[in-house]
């Protein structure tokens, strides 16, 4: 086993692959030796995952141990590490564990009280006594030795050369370090936390974990009243169909499983379109039908039409908004309107001026279809072309004079919320990193390309759907996003309490076919 050198952001991926319900933020995961945690008579190499013994060797009370630089975390489900013997030195006196902290460093792990070891000369195992079992093979110079520990259980085993050796302790006890040990002139390991692959296939052992915990999940006894549960699990289903606007969708499901359908079907079309709008970035069209068809709602939450403004100024940038789409053929300015925002009117507004200051001067210039009428959402082929080219706003110079002046407008917008709400940091990040895309002639390279990404609609899109559904007293989010996200915070709970089987409790799996 080479321990080859790979970057860190490699070794991030590396570990959140396996071990994805650790926190490494709360609950650091071990990565090397630690220079702090050994024995005077250990040294370290090679970014701390080299230990080589440097001391006398003569006796018993020679021994030096080192622990690693974290415990292992119980979040992780199940843990696994490997050794490589450099160098077997003069004796091979090796051990090969895990300990608590505190547990005395001048002697091989599994000899002191809260620490384990598998010891190379004898091959026998030691479980905080001087006086080992025998459990597997020794193990010398260029063999492998792994180390797992298996969360759920409370077991730990070992391996040789990718060879799994059986179960060496069980009952172990929590907050447990990896720990090597060396007594002899001229031992010497190098360590594997995930730096490199493993010799032994660990990730298939966790495969077959994670499917027995979710067969235990699978199954837990459900109560007699069955037919209950399950008409709460259709209705469920439905509101979430429902609140995303799946009309058809919803009607089936119904019918199929025979459940009332008492739906205002006008209102969920209504939404459907406005969300098909925002979703294909055409955000102007999408402001309008909305204040159209729900008058009033947008006026009262102007933070909200703020966040959709500014979704509006980067689709114009993006060369997806109507507004700067010249296949569309628009024949009014973006931000034309029975009356424009000035500063005069800023400060006026700020002194206590009209109420009718909250139409912000934003009008699109266009008629909003009918509510019953079927929208083409999707960009016509041309306008897909012109968007693969990156051309800022589609290519046009008209068009960029409209973002230039839609962008002035709000700048004033921002500034008159703020000195109606109060300064707020959301609200001017939003503008400051909107912004900054015009300080790019490409910014779909640039390292605030993150925002053109049409994936940011959908959080536009959700804000949009959850004001309207409010105003209506209904939930902004569905029963079955809400016990989703309960469900995920009780395994992440679960993981803070130390149970090792929250590791394979992936909720999103449990959904999957």
């Amino acid at each position: 086993m080479e321990l080859c050198a790979i970057g860190q952001d490699q070794f991030a991926d590396r570990l959140k692959q396996l071990y994805p319900m650790v926190d490494t933020k709360e609950t650091p995961l071990p990565t090397c030796w630690s220079q702090k945690d050994k024995f005077q008579d250990v040294g370290l190499t090679q970014n701390n995952l080299r230990a080589h013994y440097k001391g006398n060797g003569k006796t018993n009370k020679d021994a030096a141990s080192v622990r690693a630089s974290h415990p292992i975390p119980p979040a992780c489900g199940l843990y696994y590490f490997e050794v490589k013997i450099v160098s077997k030195g003069r004796d091979g006196y090796m051990g090969i564990g895990l300990s608590q902290q505190g547990t005395s460093l001048n002697r091989l792990p599994g000899w002191e009280k809260y620490s384990y070891g598998y010891h190379g000369d004898d091959g026998y195992a030691f479980n905080s006594t001087t006086t080992g079992q025998p459990y597997g093979p020794t193990f010398t110079t260029g063999d492998v030795i792994g180390c797992g520990i298996n969360l759920v259980d409370n077991t730990c085993f070992y391996t040789k050369n990718g060879h799994h050796l059986g179960i060496a302790f069980t009952d172990l006890r929590p907050d447990l370090y990896p720990t090597v040990g060396l007594q002899t002139p001229g031992e010497m390991i190098d360590a594997n936390f995930g730096q490199s692959p493993f010799v032994y296939d660990i990730e298939d052992m966790m495969r077959e974990l994670r499917t027995r915990v979710r067969a235990t999940i699978q199954s837990l006894p459900v109560p007699d009243a069955l037919s209950c549960w399950q008409d709460t699990l259709h209705r469920m289903v439905q509101t979430y169909l429902v609140h995303h606007g799946y009309c058809s969708t919803a009607e089936a499901f119904a019918n199929s499983t025979g459940i009332s359908f008492d739906e205002d079907l006008a209102s969920i079309k209504s939404r459907q379109k406005i969300q098909r709008l925002v979703l294909a970035g055409r955000m102007g069209e999408a402001i309008e039908l909305t204040q159209r068809l729900y008058p009033g709602l947008l006026e009262k939450q102007q933070s909200l039409l703020f966040l959709l403004r500014v979704r509006q100024f980067i689709e114009m940038v993006n060369g997806s908004d109507s507004e700067v789409s010249e296949q569309r053929a628009i024949q009014t300015s973006v931000i034309q309107s029975t009356r424009t925002l000035s500063e005069a009117e800023l400060n006026a507004n700020n002194a206590g001026g009209d109420d009718s200051s909250h139409s912000n001067g934003f009008s699109n210039g266009h008629t909003a279809p009918d509510a019953d009428e079927e929208m083409d959402v999707d960009r016509p082929a041309e306008v897909e072309s012109t968007a693969k080219k990156r051309a800022l706003c589609g290519g046009s110079n008209t068009a960029v004079e409209k973002v230039l002046k839609f962008g002035r407008e709000l700048q004033l917008f921002y500034l008159r919320l703020r000195s109606e709400q109060g300064e707020s940091d959301y609200n001017k990040n939003l503008l400051q990193d909107a912004f900054s895309l015009l300080a790019y002639a490409d910014p779909w390279s640039s390292p605030v390309k993150w925002q053109l990404d049409p994936v940011q609609r959908e959080s536009v899109c959700a804000a949009l759907n959850s004001a309207i559904l409010s105003s209506h007293n209904l939930p902004r989010r569905p029963p079955l996003e809400v016990a989703l996200s309960h469900s995920k915070e009780l395994v992440a709970l679960m993981a803070r309490a130390g149970l090792g089987a929250c590791a394979f409790a992936n909720i999103d799996a449990l959904f999957q076919p």
